[in-house]
C-alpha cells in the first residue's frame, strides 16, 4: 500500500465521519465506501486499498497506521476494535484531535504577530545602536550631555544580542542531539517520569497522559473486560509503546498481590486524583462511569489551563515589545530634552 500523506486535520474529519456513518446503521465497509465520495482524489486510491486490506481480513487499526495516521487516533481505534464500541471511540477520538488540532491553530496565531513584532523592534534595535546612537552619542558627548539609562540600557542590550543569539542556538543543538541520541533511546516509562521534572510543561502532559488512559480504560471495562484483561489489550498496543510498557509493569503488580489504585499511585505521570477515582470506582462497583467521568474533567482542566496559559503570554508578549520600544525613544529623546532644557 503507496502512503500518502494525510494531514492531522483530515485525519480527525475522517475519523469523525466515519464515526457519524457508524451510529447510523452502516457497518465499517459501507461507512468507508460512502467516505470516498467525500475524500480530495488524492486519498481515494489509498483508501480503497485499504477497504481491500479490510476484507482480506487487517484489522481497521493496521490499515490506518499504512496511511501514516497519528498514533493516539490509531490507539482510540486499537482498543474500538477490542471492546466494540466503535462510534462512540471514534467520535472521542476525532473530538480530542480535534481540540488538539483548534488549540495548535490558536497558539500559532497567538505567537505569530507577536513574534514578528520583535523581530521588527530587534531590527530596530541594531539599526538604533549601530548607526543613530554613535552619532547622537558624539553629539552629546560634545555638548557635554551624560548618557541617561536608557541610552546605557540600550547599548548594553544590543551588546549583549549575539551572545544571546549564540546561546540560544547552542541550547538549541542540544536539546536536539539530546532527544535523538539520547532520550529516544531509554525506556518509554523513564521518558515520561523525566517529562513530569520539566516546569511548567509537566501539568499539560500529566493530564492529558491521565486523561489518555482513563478513556480507554473506561472503554474496556464498559465492554465487559476485566482489570487484567483490559490491560493485555493496553499491552498488546505496540504502536504505543508507552501505554505498552506501563501495561506490563501494571500487571506485574497486581501478580505481586497489589491493587489498582496503590499501583497507579506511584507513576508521577499521572494525576494524584486517579488513585482516589479507581478506588472509590471499586469500591462502588462503577468503575468504568467514575473513569469516564473523570476524564472528561481531565480534558476539560487541560483546555482551560491550555486557554490561560494563550491569554497570559500573548500581553507578556507585548508588554516586552512595548518596553523595549520605549527605551529606544528615551535613550534618544531624553538627552535631546536635557540639551533644550541647556539653552
Amino acid at each position: 500500500m503507496k502512503q500518502r500523506k494525510w494531514t492531522l486535520d483530515e485525519q480527525v474529519k475522517f475519523l469523525s465521519m466515519t464515526g457519524e456513518l457508524l451510529t447510523r446503521g452502516y457497518s465499517l465497509a459501507e461507512a468507508l465506501n460512502s467516505i470516498l465520495y467525500h475524500l480530495p482524489n488524492r486519498h481515494e486510491t489509498i483508501l480503497i486499498e485499504g477497504i481491500q486490506a479490510l476484507k482480506r481480513g487487517e484489522s481497521f487499526y493496521q490499515v490506518l497506521q499504512k496511511l501514516g495516521f497519528h498514533h493516539d487516533l490509531i490507539g482510540y481505534v486499537f482498543f474500538a476494535e477490542q471492546h466494540g464500541d466503535l462510534s462512540t471511540a471514534f467520535l472521542a477520538g476525532s473530538r480530542m484531535m480535534e481540540k488538539r488540532v483548534r488549540d495548535t491553530a490558536k497558539l500559532q496565531k497567538l505567537l505569530l504577530y507577536p513574534l514578528f513584532l520583535i523581530l521588527t523592534t530587534l531590527f530596530l534595535f541594531i539599526f538604533m545602536e549601530k548607526l543613530l546612537l554613535p552619532r547622537f552619542s558624539s553629539l552629546f558627548v560634545s555638548m557635554n550631555v551624560e548618557k541617561n539609562f536608557f541610552t546605557r540600557v540600550v547599548t548594553a542590550f544590543a551588546d549583549s544580542l549575539p551572545f544571546f543569539f549564540s546561546l540560544f542556538f547552542l541550547l538549541l543543538i542540544l536539546l536536539v542531539s539530546y532527544y535523538y541520541f539520547r532520550f529516544r533511546k531509554i525506556h518509554p516509562l523513564e521518558q515520561k517520569r523525566r517529562l513530569m521534572k520539566i516546569p511548567f510543561a509537566a501539568s499539560f502532559f500529566r493530564l492529558y497522559y491521565t486523561h489518555y488512559f482513563s478513556i480507554q480504560l473506561s472503554y474496556l471495562l464498559c465492554g465487559g473486560l476485566s482489570v487484567n484483561e483490559s490491560l493485555s489489550l493496553f499491552e498488546k498496543n505496540v504502536q504505543q509503546p508507552f501505554y505498552s510498557s506501563l501495561a506490563t509493569e501494571m500487571k506485574q503488580g497486581l501478580i505481586m498481590g497489589g491493587k489498582l489504585d496503590e499501583i497507579v499511585k506511584q507513576y508521577s505521570f499521572f494525576e494524584k486524583e486517579l488513585s482516589m477515582i479507581i478506588h472509590h470506582g471499586q469500591k462502588n462497583g462503577r468503575l468504568d462511569q467514575e473513569l469516564v467521568f473523570f476524564s472528561q474533567s481531565c480534558l476539560q482542566r487541560l483546555e482551560d489551563k491550555i486557554d490561560k496559559t494563550m491569554k497570559t503570554i500573548q500581553p507578556a508578549l507585548f508588554a516586552m515589545i512595548g518596553l523595549m520600544i520605549v527605551s529606544m525613544y528615551l535613550a534618544v529623546l531624553l538627552p535631546m530634552f536635557h540639551m533644550l532644557d541647556s539653552f
